[in-house]
């Protein structure tokens, strides 16, 4: 379904690449509580998580658990949206929670699509199915960058969103309206100096190779 990669968006920017609304502070409810926990999630774990999310006034955009199919990602590398990557730090397996997220920790101004209108705050019900030590946070730069030129171009960040995408079990349609709006997104926020490419400064995705 497109509305998960809504969450993936970005793939590797949209924890910062979409926050050009006034900010907010992100809500977090414990709807459920876990007594006994050995093992809360941290930033770089591999998390798997249930979620229903809908947009402030009610309407639903996506669940998990419609689809029998939970969401695994790696938590602190800029796969999710920040309110995600905020919101789920020092959870206990099987623990629920509530996430109000405002636009500045979600899609901004821009909003995602036809799902998420821009200026939208999100509100996820979540849980927490399983977590674990993930891998060691990759280079995304370096992964984006095939031609080994140290600058970004519109057809390589395009290129890696879909190959992210296939990888996810997603199919895009690079040529879609919707995907040149999330690279045209990208771009905006990213290219600070406006010359059509993000270069390794300017990019604020992960870019550092960690021992």
């Amino acid at each position: 379904m497109a509305n998960c990669l809504l969450l993936f968006a970005g793939c590797f920017l949209a924890a910062t690449a979409l926050v050009a609304a006034a900010d907010g502070e992100l809500k977090i409810e414990v709807t459920h509580a876990v007594e006994k926990c050995s093992r809360k999630t941290q930033r770089h774990d591999l998390v798997t998580m249930h979620y229903v999310g809908a947009l402030d006034n009610g309407t639903q955009f996506d669940s998990t658990w419609e689809r029998n199919q939970p969401f695994q990602f790696q938590l602190g590398i800029g796969q999710v949206i920040k309110g995600w990557e905020q919101g789920l730090l020092d959870m206990c397996p099987g623990e629920k929670r509530k996430l109000t997220i405002p636009p500045n920790l979600a899609y901004g101004d821009k909003g995602a699509g036809d799902a998420i209108p821009p200026g939208s705050t999100l509100v996820f019900e979540v849980e927490l199915v399983h977590t674990a030590d993930g891998p060691v946070p990759p280079n995304v730069f370096k992964q984006i960058d095939v031609d080994k030129d140290e600058v970004l171009t519109h057809d390589e960040v395009s290129n890696y969103l879909v190959s992210q995408a296939k990888q996810h079990g997603q199919t895009v349609d690079k040529d879609s309206e919707d995907h040149k709006n999330v690279v045209q997104t990208i771009f905006d926020h990213e290219d600070r100096d406006k010359d059509g490419v993000i270069s390794h400064d300017e990019f604020s995705g992960p870019k550092k190779d960690e021992l």
